[in-house]
């Protein structure tokens, strides 16, 4: 599968299977169908609460000699809770994971919270029901306790998630290990093209995370509207003979980003999985940058009571 190397020199490959909302048994069934499948890039985090489900799996797949642990790229993320606790979190996630090291380790979002104890992942609400945050910690603490994580060898590279332009910029101006990855929500009704180009500029992998838009999913959770009934994307479905979803993703690879598009049907990782086989025209790609709608799905104000990106 082809892959993009990273600023720390590791290849990470272009497409990944993303385990946020996957739960309980199905965890192992899914992972292994899509290693036998090809897929080698995973996309955890602490506050998916599954990583224990997810490094079964790992451990299953490794005891049977589907695939050597260092075939695989698996990044893991550091919630907010605790950004005081690195390097505790990252042992935690580890154990869970039952790996000696990450791939890639993510600041989740650009915020500190209050600390609820290592691996709870809660996010602490104050008396008036809005997010408690941690004014204590700066950014540059945090990324220097990831930067750490390096030198121990617990970890090969480390990144960002849901940083903006002006946080992304202030990471590489403090940073002694550069940024490898932004993880951020992009895909044709939100594409984000300044923050795309900026950390492409200088020299960090976009990953997009909710690379089709969320679909059923964040409909049902934040009433977004999903691409995949875009006029314009189904016309060029039907001229490609493609699924909307394979026509979106092929066009997040070829805008030189990582896609982790999650599902938990195994018909769709085979689809998923299947965008290497074409290409869309530099017109088609033009044509889908007519469809922005500037439209963010995932919202964690829904929980938090605060809209950090107001």
């Amino acid at each position: 599968m082809a892959a993009n190397t990273l600023s720390s020199g590791y290849q990470m490959p272009v497409m990944g299977l993303g385990v946020w909302r996957m739960e309980g048994k199905s965890i192992k069934h899914l992972i292994i169908n899509a290693i036998n499948m090809g897929y080698r890039h995973f996309d955890c985090a602490a506050d998916y609460k599954n990583e224990a489900e997810v490094g079964d799996a790992f451990a299953e797949a490794f005891q049977t000699g589907l695939v050597k642990r260092e075939e695989l790229f698996i990044t893991t993320k550091l919630w907010n809770s605790d950004h005081g606790h690195v390097l505790e979190a990252c042992k935690d996630s580890l154990n869970k994971l039952q790996l000696e090291y990450l791939d890639l380790y993510l600041v989740h979002f650009p915020i500190a919270t209050k600390h609820t104890g290592v691996g709870t992942t809660d996010s602490a609400l104050d008396d008036d029901g809005v997010l408690d945050i941690d004014t204590t910690i700066s950014l540059e603490t945090t990324w220097r306790a990831m930067e750490d994580l390096v030198s121990k060898g617990l970890v090969r590279s480390i990144g960002i998630s849901n940083y903006d332009i002006f946080l992304t910029r202030d990471c590489l101006a403090y940073s002694k290990v550069k940024p490898a990855v932004n993880q951020i929500e992009t895909h044709p009704y939100f594409q984000r093209e300044p923050l795309v180009k900026f950390c492409q500029k200088h020299g960090i992998c976009v990953t997009a995370h909710t690379p089709i838009g969320g679909a059923a999913a964040n409909t049902e959770w934040f009433g977004s509207v999903s691409c995949l009934d875009d006029p314009v994307l189904k016309g060029l479905a039907k001229k490609y003979n493609k699924s909307v979803a394979q026509i979106v993703l092929r066009w997040g690879i070829q805008r030189n980003t990582v896609i982790i598009p999650k599902t938990s049907k195994i018909e769709r990782l085979k689809e998923n999985f299947q965008v290497f086989d074409f290409e869309l025209s530099k017109e088609d790609m033009d044509l889908i940058k007519s469809v922005d709608r500037n439209q963010r799905t995932n919202q964690p104000a829904r929980f938090w009571g605060i809209d950090l990106y107001a």
